[in-house]
């Protein structure tokens, strides 16, 4: 019998609505960019559709620009992982930012894997809104 290989595709990416994590819903886009405004609590990331994939492991990983920890040393990436629970799932992977505002500029990169293989990366540049070169919805 045939062995069917995992199907992906990027659905979203840019900033979206809030996510709350106790909700089935995923956050819907609001702007498809990868320039992102230095804004508290704006939401970015991506929605990947993953297809014949029941029961596999994704690890996301989301790499930031060295911001700093409590004790100065910058931040470990933001990483784990996840089972793939329908033969075609969707998948939110996104961050949002805090204060201090000027420590989070920079490039955060968001990866996804899928047996060993990245499946989805996305870096998204966060900067100050004075210097946006598009306009957000």
């Amino acid at each position: 019998m045939a062995k069917y290989k995992a199907q992906f595709e990027i659905l979203s990416y840019g900033i979206h609505t809030k996510w709350d994590a106790d909700s089935k819903a995923l956050p819907k886009v609001r702007q498809f960019t990868t320039e992102i405004p230095a804004e508290i609590d704006i939401e970015f990331g991506f929605v990947i559709n993953i297809k014949k994939a029941k029961g596999k492991k994704v690890r996301y990983c989301i790499y930031h620009p060295d911001i700093p920890d409590e004790s100065g040393e910058p931040m470990a990436p933001f990483d784990g992982e996840e089972y793939v629970r329908s033969n075609d799932w969707d998948f939110y992977l996104g961050d949002t930012i805090w204060a201090p505002i000027d420590n989070k500029l920079g490039d955060w990169r968001m990866t996804l894997e899928l047996d060993g293989n990245i499946i989805a990366d996305k870096t998204f540049e966060v900067i100050p809104q004075n210097h946006l070169k598009s306009t957000l919805i």
